[in-house]
């Protein structure tokens, strides 16, 4: 796969330069990443067009709001909906692209003189501490409870980047004193090829395991973007990996990689930052990080040891949120906080009193039948990968009422069906599973009918899906229950995206229930 190198000039000598220059904005998008360049744009005096090939109808949500904010002019706003015209690319002093398109083949970008995104902007025209975050699974949750322990420690800290928080929209904000923790995406990386503008003063790499591969081909181009995360750190800086085994199969190609056992090692030999790992068992000698210990009675506690300390603290007790996958997140933010100045003990109080984010095994609603049966339903649609949805079938210690399925994102989906078929009994079963209909939700179901595992649907929509689960959830009898919607795959024809999902499914449950 080639790699676009960018420009590591700016577009603009300062923020101040923006005024009067001719900027185009390829993407508005629902998510409101779009939209926030736009406003921060407009407000810097530029003339704004906005190019996207959703339509008007389709995008009326963003306009609406960009419309009727008091705080924007929009005289020098134009829209180019439905299409794109290479002219609105030649003419550009500056193209904002949006990190869902590629560079790759497309005429439009070739024909731009400048290219920068709403992070190379940030990131040129802020000299704050970034903490970066990336990886297949865990990232969300690990950049919010950062961010999360960070007010609650006194810091006045941002959150933003792929979390659907466009850094702009905090941009006047920020000082040389202020963290800001940002979420990145491989694509959002990708955009930052060749600027040399993204030095964290502490990364972390969570969890890697196949994903994009429908984007990528391979898992080696796929972590290639990961790499850059680190890429322009130092010895004054902190790049924290997983110090475990990746998951078989998924690791370094070791014809490309020799010697190279795991993916955590080699980001950890390349990097010319201060090294630490996290693991959910104790750290190799010589290796300085956080790690998991496990107590009496099912209880577990998070250790650090860094250079120069005599001895580990305990800088985790308890988590309210579920699921052992989510005890690293929380232990990798925590080992954040420790480095940002905040006490053990402390930082431990503040993890327990975390209560998780929105779309991620997200507690949002409870209901008894008749039968006196209390269900707690759990919104997880941020799971857009097959081993997020195995580890939400996990997740609860107890067997679970799964809603999955939907669109195919070129990925393996073993992890998944290895869960819910559960040969060898060496995973929780799962009570009974609910499908949304697609491509790979396809391929899952005549695996569950060759090993005999009984499933509801496909379903062509969320509210049949809905209708079905409250018929079978009426007349269950038993003690405390647990429903959770884990997709395991993306929203392509059936939501706009994995939030709106999320959105109607909680919905469509607190109206049947």
């Amino acid at each position: 796969m080639e790699f676009h190198n960018y420009s590591s000039v700016c577009a603009f000598k300062s923020i101040e330069d923006i005024k009067g220059k001719n900027v185009t904005i390829m993407g508005l998008g629902l998510n409101g990443g779009g939209e926030a360049a736009v406003k921060f744009f407009l407000k810097k005096g530029a003339n704004v067009l906005v190019t996207d090939m959703k339509t008007e109808e389709q995008l009326k949500p963003t306009i609406e709001r960009l419309n009727n904010d008091p705080e924007i002019d929009t005289t020098n706003l134009t829209y180019r909906l439905g299409e794109h015209r290479i002219e609105d690319f030649e003419n550009a002093d500056c193209v904002i692209k949006n990190p869902g398109v590629r560079y790759e083949g497309n005429k439009y970008l070739a024909a731009a003189k400048a290219i920068e995104t709403d992070l190379s902007i940030f990131l040129r025209f802020t000299d704050c501490p970034i903490i970066a975050v990336t990886g297949s699974k865990g990232k969300s949750s690990t950049v919010s409870a950062i961010y999360y322990g960070l007010k609650t420690a006194g810091y006045k800290a941002f959150l933003g980047g792929n979390i659907t928080v466009s850094p702009l929209t905090f941009i006047d904000e920020v000082t040389t004193e202020t963290p800001v923790v940002i979420e990145f995406s491989s694509w959002q990386l990708a955009d930052l090829r060749g600027r040399k503008v993204l030095k964290p003063y502490i990364s972390i790499i969570t969890k890697i395991v196949p994903d994009h591969q429908n984007w990528y081909g391979n898992m080696e181009d796929y972590v290639k973007d990961k790499r850059l995360i680190y890429a322009e750190q130092d010895m004054g800086c902190y790049s924290i990996f997983d110090a475990g085994e990746d998951e078989p199969g998924t690791g370094p190609d070791q014809t490309l990689y020799p010697d190279t056992v795991t993916w955590g090692n080699l980001f950890a030999k390349e990097t010319k930052g201060t090294v630490l790992r996290y693991g959910k068992d104790k750290l190799q000698e010589k290796q300085y990080g956080v790690w998991l210990e496990k107590g009496p009675r099912n209880t577990f506690c998070g250790k650090v040891y860094l250079p120069r300390m005599t001895k580990p603290e305990t800088i985790m007790k308890g988590l309210s949120v579920p699921g052992s996958h989510m005890r690293t997140n929380v232990l990798n933010a925590a080992l954040v906080m420790y480095l940002m100045g905040i006490p053990a003990e402390k930082t431990a109080k503040i993890c327990e009193s975390w209560q998780g984010i929105e779309h991620r095994l997200q507690y949002f609603h409870s209901w008894k039948n008749e039968c006196g049966t209390t269900f707690k339903f759990y919104n997880d649609t941020c799971a857009t990968v097959p081993e997020a949805a195995a580890a939400a079938t996990q997740a609860f210690e107890k067997p679970v009422t799964l809603l999955t399925g939907g669109t195919d994102k070129g990925l393996e989906l073993d992890k998944f069906t290895e869960a819910v078929i559960n040969k060898d009994g060496s995973f929780i079963p799962v009570k009974a599973m609910y499908f949304l209909a697609g491509t790979a939700t396809d391929k899952i179901l005549p695996e569950l009918d060759k090993a005999g595992i009984k499933y509801n649907g496909p379903y062509s929509s969320l509210a049949e899906a809905l209708d079905a689960i409250k018929t079978d959830l009426q007349k269950a009898e038993g003690q405390d229950e647990v429903v959770v919607f884990s997709p395991g795959a993306t929203s392509f024809g059936m939501f706009a995206n994995e939030f709106d999902r999320g959105h109607q499914f909680m919905n469509g449950i607190k109206e049947r229930f």
